[in-house]
């Protein structure tokens, strides 16, 4: 994000530095005055003059920019409370998973490899989700691709390769080998990565370059978007439908690489949901 900051919006920093630049003009002005006593009392009235004329345009494009100051939107911050939601369906026919299918509560990521947010959440608190509920047959943990490539053009790319790795078994593995090298996502670098997974390399480089999960990765990021996903990393919670393994009926939405609390609060919840319907 540039020095705008919003798109038409001047940042807070540039308001201020115009104001300083305006009040410093003016006192240099006013220091010039004392120069002038030797001129003519005629000259002295019309330097005055001018003086008190600049002054009132000063002060008219102070009240301008203070007033635009006003406008400038503040920082969207992200809510650690989760947005409940009226029961929004979530595709998860095929998507990658950790955890007992069966467990009582889902999660769905909606996730980018280029992402910053993305990789603190991966790298501080998403162990500690699969180490409490994942590993206990607590909670079905899946991704789902949402690669934002106006901001991160190697993402999409990224993503594909995970779901071709996947094909070898491997998503998981190619998940965590791209987070770990989020700076280093081009083609001949994914290429690597699936030699050091031990991947059938010729197998792997068809998939990858022959675009085979590109129309999937669209896919997700359409129905991200229909769910309500406006950034990354976005998730998706709710109780598990045994009914139905291929649909997921989430109840909950949180945003943000949030700290392990209060995703705990949020699947205790969905837990004691679960136990009370069983």
């Amino acid at each position: 994000m540039t020095s705008m900051g919003w798109r038409g919006q001047p940042s807070t920093l540039l308001v201020f530095s115009l104001v300083n630049a305006l009040f410093g003009a003016l006192v240099c002005v006013s220091l010039a005055v004392p120069s002038v006593h030797a001129q003519s009392t005629t000259e002295l009235d019309e330097l005055r003059s001018e003086i008190e004329s600049l002054k009132q345009g000063q002060k008219a494009i102070l009240k301008e920019l203070l007033e635009l100051k006003k406008r400038i939107p503040r920082p969207i911050r992200r809510e650690t409370q989760p947005q409940e939601l009226s029961t929004t369906d979530i595709d998860i026919d095929g998507a990658a998973f950790l955890g007992d299918p069966d467990a009582a509560v889902t999660l769905v990521e909606f996730t980018d490899y280029q992402c910053p947010f993305c990789l603190r959440y991966s790298v501080v608190t998403k162990p500690r989700i699969v180490e409490t509920y994942v590993e206990t047959g607590k909670l079905r943990y899946m991704i789902r691709e949402f690669p934002i490539a106006s901001l991160h053009p190697q993402a999409t790319k990224a993503a594909e390769a995970a779901l071709c790795a996947g094909d070898q078994g491997k998503y998981w593995e190619m998940h965590a080998r791209l987070f770990a090298n989020q700076k280093r996502l081009q083609p001949q670098d994914l290429r690597t990565y699936a030699e050091e997974l031990d991947l059938d390399t010729a197998a792997f480089n068809r998939c990858l370059e022959g675009n085979k999960y590109a129309a999937r990765v669209r896919q997700d990021q359409k129905d991200g978007i229909a769910a309500g996903v406006r950034g990354t990393p976005t998730f998706f919670l709710g109780v598990t439908d045994p009914k139905d393994p291929g649909k997921f009926k989430a109840t909950r939405m949180l945003s943000g690489a949030l700290p392990f609390d209060a995703f705990k609060r949020t699947i205790d919840e969905l837990l004691a949901d679960a136990a009370k319907g069983s």
